[in-house]
């Protein structure tokens, strides 16, 4: 920003920082996003698991994804991917595999260990989930839901053009 713009700009007041605290659609769905994530994070503690493992193992629950599949699924970078796989490996719940048709490629697997895990987890997450879905009144959680899938598919469509 030039100095000029900089000395035109108005100073952020204590209102300002109210009113973007209030409207920002981005601090409001953060905010949301880590409260799920403790809240799933507690529901799956007995089984040793967080909420962004179970994530990743039910997406791996498929023949075989590959890890770019998997990364645009769960909407996070390789980078990031492969670290959550390490641990999920280390514990024999996922494996890494070279393709078979293009030994470039990685695929994921989820291991008997990981299915069995899944087992356990799913009714935790359906009682929890199911709590949750109750709960809500307005909007309810379809509304919420489709809101939130055609945002993403609205921002994901912006950063590809």
């Amino acid at each position: 920003m030039s100095n000029r713009k900089r000395q035109e700009s108005k100073e952020i007041t204590g209102a300002i920082a109210g009113e973007v605290a209030r409207a920002c659609l981005c601090l409001h769905v953060q905010r949301a996003a880590r409260a799920l994530a403790r809240h799933f994070d507690d529901v799956f503690r007995p089984l040793d698991l967080t909420s962004g493992q179970y994530s990743l193992l039910m997406s791996l629950n498929r023949p075989a994804p590959t890890m770019g599949e998997t990364a645009r699924f769960l909407a996070m970078d390789r980078t990031t991917l492969t670290a959550a796989l390490k641990s999920l490996e280390r514990r024999g719940l996922v494996a890494v595999r070279k393709g078979a048709e293009d030994k470039r490629t990685k695929r994921l697997h989820l291991t008997a260990a990981g299915s069995a895990l899944l087992a356990e987890a799913y009714p935790l997450w359906c009682a929890a989930h199911g709590a949750i879905e109750a709960a809500m009144s307005s909007p309810d959680a379809e509304t919420t839901r489709s809101g939130l899938l055609q945002l993403t598919r609205n921002l994901e469509r912006a950063a590809s053009d």
